[in-house]
């Protein structure tokens, strides 16, 4: 007996870098034969999941869209950036270490339309928005045949190569911090087609040459070809169109069309063949990457009515199908088995000789179609092996299961707030301390850089990594002179926050005393009792406890910014005392900013100087002498704790007295809080008097009073 087949489509899909589509002829692609003679490795899911670096490692070829890993073609090593700063005068400093990669990795083995969303680690490192949630710097090389090497590749490598037909992206100085300072493992939402791919495009993508027409229009969302085997492919392709591969001319055809089937003669003698039902399985379950759970692999199954038998069947598709679809996938599967456990050998005259493998007909005695599944030649009279033709598959219900997919909140734009503020306890410090407020406009806001400059922006230092956001925003509201010595229950401050997410919060009269809900609007510390949210993102404030830490209770106009004082949202920077009357520039860039957010501040030295005398009172006597009294106030003892006195906070307490009139300076020193001026030191006519409170390593604010001279 001869037997006819048809000669096959083999060889390696994806191949190492460089390598091409291997031969696609010489094995049998009879659908039988495909399932039977030969075991193979063919496509897996797990595959696709796990990155690589190794040399002969499959590329992918994508169509559609898929979630694949790659293969990491060309890395640098670790760069690293060390930062030092010291805590204060005397203190060690402290080195920290930051460490970034550049580093490619190869796609898929054709050309791809872009690549969406981007996770590293299982957390997106690149939103649906093309926005980017770590920083670094990223190229996406198509894999076109015209495409030149990576600027950053021929600029390290002597001879780069450009990789042509391989879709590769680039990463340059990706910051390693939030992945334990090692290169992630990646996962890329590639989008091969700018429009979804039918099968039948997909097989003539994958055997280009080989495979002719059309082939079937079932949509397919997405599918990574890779294997030893292109016929493993196409058989895969095929089963989930409910297709078969015929011959077409000098090539082959996928084939799911049965319009044409050719009806036999009623006199064809006919033997049907009948397995046993336990040989169907009884449950199918089909694995396959869900479009609707971040392309996780989800698991469909469906189950033959009756449930007679014991095999089980598991398939891997290595395609983006909904749940839907993979149901309906795994019920075709159960009737197509159902179904083919009935075969008919057909025996007709030698004019049938023209019949082929994959050829349909239709049989006087059965209903449906059938396709032939061999041949063959016996004696002078032709025979059909035949099996049923099953229907293709539908979409049915079916639940994708719960997911947990990584949200994806656009990076926030960053807002920086800067103030050199006086002590907030009573720690003493021996250098200037300038507070650094950093935050986001949106909830995503996950940190910035600061750089730090003294000298008018000529040169920059790193100020550190800030994390912790913020609770800031702008007033929308005026807020009129106040006075330190009164609770303000009268004035209402309105506040609109950065975003939604930032929240306020009434307090109690002891918590406040313990310094809770402290603000800074403009250089005024205030806090508030009250706090009445209006609508999202807007509050107002009322029981105010203006002037705090001896700052001034001034007057501020709407988009004045404010910033709610926290421990935990404060970074302090410590800048040396030579440093007083210089301005400090900040520059903050977070993943959401294209360029750094600026700001600056001028130093006072507020945070070292004692606060300015206050009650001062003068009385000229007749000679042109005066008698000058005040109360000192302290850096520190807030609280008034003992209830009598404030602590002194300086090493010596000493005043600087002033006297200026008619065009004259005249200063003079005292070791209490109050001062005689000799006879003769006023002449006729207004003097203005001053006083500050020399302190260990500041000189207060002055405090001023005009009294009219007397003449000799």
């Amino acid at each position: 007996m001869a037997t006819l087949i048809l000669t096959t489509v083999g060889g390696a899909i994806g191949g190492p870098v460089g390598a091409a589509l291997g031969g696609v002829i010489g094995q049998a692609v009879d659908r039988n034969v495909l399932l039977t003679p030969r075991a193979r490795q063919g496509p897996r899911l797990s595959d696709l999941k796990v990155q690589t670096s190794s040399y002969g490692t499959q590329i992918p070829k994508v169509f559609g869209t898929m979630r694949v890993a790659g293969c990491v073609i060309w890395a640098t090593e670790l760069i690293e950036t060390r930062s030092t700063s010291r805590a204060g005068k005397g203190q060690p400093s402290i080195t920290g270490y930051s460490y970034a990669a550049s580093f490619a990795v190869a796609l898929s083995a054709r050309p791809i339309a872009g690549v969406g969303r981007i996770w590293a680690e299982g957390k997106l490192l690149r939103g649906a928005a093309g926005d980017w949630k770590s920083t670094t710097g990223f190229r996406l090389h198509h894999g076109d045949e015209a495409q030149a090497p990576d600027p950053l590749i021929a600029a390290l490598e002597a001879q780069a190569p450009a990789y042509r037909g391989i879709a590769y992206a680039v990463f340059e100085n990706l910051q390693l911090a939030d992945f334990g300072n090692r290169i992630p493992s990646l996962t890329f939402e590639v989008i091969g087609d700018a429009v979804t791919p039918t099968i039948g495009a997909v097989a003539r993508g994958l055997a280009e040459g080989v495979v002719a027409g059309t082939g079937p229009a079932t949509p397919v969302h997405g599918y990574a070809a890779s294997g030893d085997s292109v016929g493993g492919a196409l058989e895969t392709l095929a089963t989930m169109a409910g297709a078969w591969l015929v011959p077409a001319g000098g090539a082959l055809r996928l084939d799911d069309a049965v319009g044409a089937a050719t009806v036999l003669e009623p006199d064809a003698a006919t033997r049907e063949t009948r397995r046993p039902i336990e040989t169907v399985p009884r449950r199918v379950s089909l694995s396959c990457y869900d479009p609707d759970r971040d392309y996780q692999i989800g698991v469909q199954q469906a189950q033959r009515p009756g449930g007679a038998g014991w095999r089980d069947e598991a398939i891997d598709v290595p395609a983006a199908l909904p749940a839907t679809r993979a149901r309906g996938l795994a019920q075709a599967a159960i009737r197509r088995a159902e179904q083919g456990r009935v075969t008919r050998r057909v025996t007709l005259d030698a004019t049938a000789i023209g019949f082929a493998p994959g050829d349909a007909v239709r049989l006087p005695d059965a209903p449906g179609v059938w396709r032939a599944t061999r041949v063959g030649v016996e004696g002078r009279g032709v025979t059909l092996d035949l099996v049923p033709v099953s229907a293709g598959s539908i979409e049915l219900a079916a639940d994708p299961g719960h997911a947990l997919p990584a949200p994806d909140v656009r990076a926030a734009a960053t807002v920086i707030v800067a103030a050199e503020l006086p002590p907030l306890d009573d720690a003493r410090a021996d250098l200037l301390r300038l507070a650094v407020f950093v935050g986001g406009t949106q909830p995503g806001w996950r940190g910035a850089a600061l750089l730090v400059s003294g000298d008018k922006g000529a040169s920059w230092n790193s100020g550190g990594a800030i994390v912790a956001p913020a609770v800031l925003g702008r007033i929308a509201t005026p807020l009129s002179i106040g006075t330190d010595r009164l609770v303000d229950r009268w004035s209402t401050l309105e506040v609109l926050l950065a975003h939604d997410d930032m929240l306020l919060a009434t307090s109690g009269d002891a918590a406040l005393d313990r310094g809770a809900n402290m603000a800074l609007v403009g250089s005024e510390l205030l806090q508030f009792r009250d706090a009445v949210q209006l609508a999202p993102r807007r509050w107002r404030l009322s029981t105010l406890w203006r002037g705090r830490r001896a700052t001034p209770a001034s007057a501020h106009a709407v988009d004045t910014p404010f910033v709610l004082v926290a421990e935990d949202s404060m970074t302090l920077l410590s800048l040396p005392r030579a440093r007083a009357g210089d301005t400090i520039r900040l520059l903050a860039q977070g993943a959401g900013d294209a360029q750094p957010v600026a700001t600056e501040v001028v130093l006072t030295g507020i945070s070292l100087a004692p606060p300015a005398p206050v009650h001062l009172r003068a009385t000229a006597d007749a000679g042109g002498g005066a008698t000058m009294r005040w109360a000192r106030r302290s850096r520190f003892g807030w609280r008034w704790d003992d209830g009598t006195d404030a602590p002194l906070g300086e090493e010596r307490e000493a005043y600087v007295v002033t006297v200026e009139q008619d065009g004259a300076t005249r200063s003079l020193t005292t070791d209490a809080p109050q001062m005689s001026l000799p006879a003769g030191t006023l002449t006729s006519g207004p003097a203005r008097l001053s006083v500050r409170q020399q302190g260990t390593l500041a000189v207060s604010a002055a405090t001023h009073v005009t009294i009219e001279g007397t003449s000799r």
